[in-house]
């Protein structure tokens, strides 16, 4: 039998988001709703509802994907969410004043 492994996205209780990787998806949505383990970020945010999934073969590519998806903003998070793929591109641009493509020293 074939392993998958998961990247997730959870809606807390607060509306911040979580992202997390796992190899029962299941298993790990009932461990964060029951709050099996006290000092993570989603005990104290319960409960959470599962928003986004992807599927994986290969461990290595899941915890790549995981990592990428908690680097970005809120924003591309919900555009991802909602499948606005379209908006990814330009919600990854750097919007600091100092970025060399918003640089104006007038």
């Amino acid at each position: 039998m074939k392993k998958y492994y998961y990247v997730y996205i959870l809606v807390c209780l607060d509306k911040s988001y979580y992202v997390g990787m796992t190899d029962d998806l299941h298993r790990r949505l009932w461990e964060h709703n029951e709050g099996i383990y006290e000092d993570s970020y989603i005990y104290t945010r319960r409960p959470v509802i599962l928003l986004y999934t992807e599927e994986y073969e290969e461990m290595n590519d899941a915890l790549m994907r995981e990592k990428q998806l908690k680097g970005w903003s809120r924003d591309k998070k919900i555009a991802l969410i909602e499948e606005k793929s379209s908006e990814l591109h330009s919600l990854s641009n750097c919007k600091n004043i100092t970025h060399y493509k918003n640089y104006n020293p007038s």
